[in-house]
């Protein structure tokens, strides 16, 4: 059968084009008698951190070659199957994203079983972003009831379920976000305390307009000016999970880093930089938890959804534009 799969043609500078990538056709086989499963793709997933995978440097995780088809999160459906353990209707999870299908021996699939969600949340809310949530917050922020939460990209997957992981342990939740209908979004549709567009003014002012006496864990997505900011802010002994940094991505020079650091010495703060994929001995704390809180109906999610392969370059351009409310998602047909 045939696949579209989406290729690096040439590494970014600065922000991302769509003449960066391009789309190729390719002969996908059918699966041998010895253990192969065929998988079509339903759901895929972009993600902030895959820009760093586009810079030919050395990181926490390997690198996206020139001409080689790119890899990301993805749902897929098995089509057709000699494997002992995967069924044809099965769902899948595997990391073999920017293409519609691939053949695979099983390694690196993760049967999902039976559905408690569309099968785009389980790269959502049910997912990688989920579980950065999860973790960040709870082990690396070591939150506690009570406490003051500020989130930066507080509208995106990971940082809308942040936020209502604060109000489910019953925390103030304070966030920011780059519209005014993201905010809106924010305080009505998921019960933030507070948040505010971070393009109206002074960043401290706004925080402590929703926390006035500091914030307790700073969730950091957005780096730069907003973790200056959220410094000035925090109460003593506060925790700072350290997520990512999308303002800087893009950066075609180096950028200053916060000027207060002195800060964390007197009020005896906690910077802290993670990767979910060294906790996940919490995956199953996670499933549980987060999947009781989304069909109760206590943590809600947003999916901005791009249709077909072609529009996997300009979904992922949108991170960075701020197309997305909530997770960014690229269907395909099922």
């Amino acid at each position: 059968m045939k696949s579209m799969e989406i290729r690096l043609r040439k590494r970014p500078v600065g922000m991302p084009e769509v003449d960066d990538f391009e789309i190729v056709e390719v002969e996908t086989p059918e699966p041998n008698a010895s253990g192969e499963v065929l998988i079509r793709n339903v759901s895929l997933t972009v993600d902030p951190y895959m820009r760093g995978r586009m810079i030919d440097r050395q990181s926490y995780v390997p690198g996206f070659q020139l001409n080689e088809t790119l890899t990301g999160g993805a749902i897929g459906k098995v089509v057709a199957s000699s494997h002992s353990e995967f069924q044809v209707g099965d769902y899948v999870e595997s990391h073999l994203g920017w293409r519609e299908a691939f053949v695979s021996t099983g390694r690196g699939l993760r049967k999902l079983g039976s559905l408690n969600a569309p099968p785009s949340a389980y790269l959502g809310v049910l997912g990688m972003p989920g579980m950065t949530a999860y973790v960040g917050l709870l082990e690396v922020g070591k939150l506690r009831e009570g406490e003051f939460v500020f989130v930066s990209g507080a509208a995106g997957a990971v940082g809308s379920a942040v936020g209502q992981i604060a109000k489910i342990k019953n925390c103030t939740a304070v966030g920011s976000a780059g519209s005014s209908e993201k905010v809106r979004h924010l305080t009505e549709d998921l019960g933030f305390d507070h948040a505010f567009d971070y393009h109206d003014g002074h960043l401290e002012r706004q925080i402590l307009a929703g926390a006035p006496q500091g914030i307790d864990v700073y969730f950091d997505n957005v780096g730069g000016d907003h973790l200056q900011a959220a410094l000035n802010c925090m109460r003593p002994n506060g925790r700072l999970p350290l997520c990512g940094a999308i303002s800087q991505y893009n950066a075609t020079a180096p950028v200053p880093g916060p000027n207060n650091l002195a800060i964390a010495i007197g009020s005896q703060l906690t910077l802290q930089g993670f990767i979910v994929s060294n906790y996940n001995h919490l995956r199953d704390d996670f499933m549980r938890d987060m999947t009781d809180w989304v069909v109760s109906g206590r943590l809600k999610y947003r999916e901005t959804v791009f249709n077909g392969i072609e529009n996997m370059p300009k979904a992922f351009i949108g991170l960075f534009t701020g197309e997305n409310t909530g997770k960014m998602i690229v269907n395909l047909t099922d």
